[in-house]
């Protein structure tokens, strides 16, 4: 086997390939709900998280939380409890945006079909325009090689 620099480039490609590991998110924490309706801390599993929560609240931004008892310790903090009673106070209000946002969804997806649409035409038209300009040069090649013949002497 013949070894050159493209052959060990390649090598390298290949090992880093081998030896990538997918990046894998911390959870982002959402709380659960009660019979009533209303927000409650229900701490999830974590032996199901393997790399950890990230809180909403926003009490410690960009913080991982990586352990059970951390992180029940950072539910009881005044300003994560203060998150979740807002939660609470701002229910109808949550639902509402919910609907609006629904909304603007579908009013996104109907632009964006309407938009592949115009652009498929588009490319369609390019297509036939790039085919009728190609003929044109090969005709007009043909006739540019007939009349320099006839100019021969």
């Amino acid at each position: 086997m013949k070894i050159n620099f493209y052959t060990i480039q390649i090598d390298k490609v290949l090992l880093l390939l081998l030896f990538m590991e997918l990046v894998i998110e911390p959870d982002i924490y959402s709380p659960s709900m009660d019979n009533n309706g209303n927000y409650i801390d229900r701490i999830p599993s974590f032996h199901i998280i393997k790399k950890g929560v990230l809180c909403p609240c926003g009490t410690r931004k960009d913080k991982i939380y990586d352990t059970y008892s951390v992180f029940s310790a950072h539910t009881k903090t005044k300003n994560h409890q203060k998150w979740l009673i807002n939660l609470n106070l701002n229910k109808a209000n949550y639902y509402v945006e919910n609907e609006e946002l629904k909304t603007t969804i579908q009013n996104q997806r109907l632009i964006i079909a309407k938009m592949e649409k115009d652009m498929n035409h588009k490319m369609m038209t390019i297509d036939y325009l790039t085919e009728q300009l190609c003929k044109n040069n090969h005709v007009n090649n043909h006739v540019n090689a007939a009349i320099n013949l006839l100019d021969f002497d």
